[in-house]
């Protein structure tokens, strides 16, 4: 059923449990992994629901999950991007579609910390340091400035992680006078956007959980220091030379807040977390499974099951290595930018995006090895399986996920040649 408005508002409040100052990053990630057991038994719920409940809600504010890259300023651990994506494959393994769900949702105080102004950051986090938000970059709005700010209409479909949260991130074109039009990002507070009932249970074929609703916004006017324009973001690599807001406030080189190379690991981290989970359901599987062949040996000791079950260990480690290897590299690049001022190239960005497409691409193939020799039953509706496999087609057709066409992009940035995207 829709949600009335005085509902929205109500689910992304929270009380945020203290932070704790002698909190390390691996047990924030034990924390995580913790919570498998729940994330399982309410996998079908979820589903049906189209985002996690309050009681996982609940256990991930207690956790911290929500502070993770959020800076201590407010309130938040200020953990680093390797941590991050650690936490949320976790989460993940328990259920991919939550798993995306909360990424996309607890990734963006990251966002905030480094590109919107103090005065806009005090705002958004502010007293209690309660902050989370989807990001819809492409432009599905607009922005008109009046005499109080600018007045911002619009609505944007696949807002993955707006039931739980405070806020919403829209691209939207700028409009001024006779200039052509610009793209800016806007920060919306929850309250003054609708979330429309079209997410969950059979609306798609995957991620059900994910919490992807549409928002739709109506003359709403928000002060002119809640909007940045796409540059303020990074896509230049000039606009780093003398840092970000966010380096200047909070010291820490992490706040270069660099797009869109680290930005895809909040996409891939679900789907290695979908890997593992279908290797944990896969073991389960061949050990109580006999083969048909032969009814009286078990698939674990059947040479065929045992090749299919290492083969996808071998793509999923290789997978989550190359996605955490590109998050330190990102904290490489932002290390040597407070070293030296070099900024981090469009290359390089791009080849941080490629790089950790790549991971997703091996994470996709480890779910399919298992789906496509788990036997029929596996296809079965309820079927754990058959749940990770149709998580991961669903990043599949992502448009972010296209390594193919992505492969041209870096070839021509290397060349020096124009990338053909926008701001690249």
């Amino acid at each position: 059923m829709p949600t009335t408005m005085a509902q929205q508002i109500e689910r992304g409040r929270a009380v945020l449990p203290v932070p704790e100052p002698d909190l390390t990053p691996d047990e924030l990630v034990a924390r995580a992994a913790s919570l498998r057991p729940l994330l399982r038994a309410q996998q079908d719920d979820n589903d049906a629901r189209g985002t996690y409940s309050d009681e996982l809600h609940q256990a991930f504010l207690k956790a911290g999950l929500y502070r993770t890259m959020q800076p201590k300023m407010f309130g938040g651990y200020e953990f680093d991007v390797p941590t991050f994506y650690r936490a949320m494959m976790e989460i993940s393994r328990g259920h991919p579609g939550v798993g995306w769900c909360l990424t996309l949702c607890a990734s963006h105080p990251f966002l905030i910390a480094s590109h919107w102004s103090e005065q806009a950051q005090r705002d958004f986090f502010g007293p209690d340091g309660y902050f989370a938000a989807p990001h819809r970059p492409m432009p599905m709005g607009t922005c008109t400035p009046v005499a109080s700010g600018y007045r911002i209409n619009g609505q944007w479909n696949y807002c993955s992680g707006i039931p739980y949260a405070s806020h919403f991130i829209g691209g939207a074109f700028l409009k001024d006078g006779n200039e052509p039009p610009k793209v800016v990002q806007v920060v919306l507070p929850r309250g003054t956007y609708t979330i429309l009932d079209d997410w969950g249970d059979d609306a798609t074929m995957g991620m059900r959980a994910s919490g992807s609703n549409s928002v739709k916004v109506t003359e709403v006017v928000v002060p002119a220091h809640h909007v940045v324009t796409i540059e303020n973001l990074g896509a230049k690599p000039d606009d780093m030379v003398n840092g970000t807001p966010g380096t200047r406030l909070h010291g820490n080189p992490m706040y270069l807040g660099r797009m869109m190379g680290p930005y895809h690991a909040s996409l891939v981290s679900p789907i290695v977390g979908a890997a593992r989970a279908a290797l944990d359901e896969y073991e389960d599987i061949i050990r109580s499974q006999k083969t048909m062949l032969d009814p009286t040996i078990l698939r674990a000791d059947n040479a065929d099951f045992q090749r299919f079950l290492g083969e996808a260990m071998a793509l999923t480690d290789a997978a989550e290595a190359i996605v955490l290897k590109g998050c330190e590299r990102y904290m490489e690049y932002c290390a040597r930018w407070a070293k030296d001022g070099t900024p981090i190239t469009v290359e390089e960005n791009l080849r941080l995006w490629t790089m950790i497409q790549q991971g997703g691409r091996l994470a996709c193939e480890a779910v399919e090895v298992l789906f496509h020799s788990a036997g029929s039953a596996a296809t079965r509706k309820g079927s754990r399986i058959q749940r990770y496999f149709n998580d991961v087609a669903m990043y599949r057709s992502h448009v972010s996920s296209q390594f193919s066409v992505f492969a041209g992009i870096i070839a021509r940035a290397h060349l020096g040649k124009p990338t053909g995207w926008r701001g690249l």
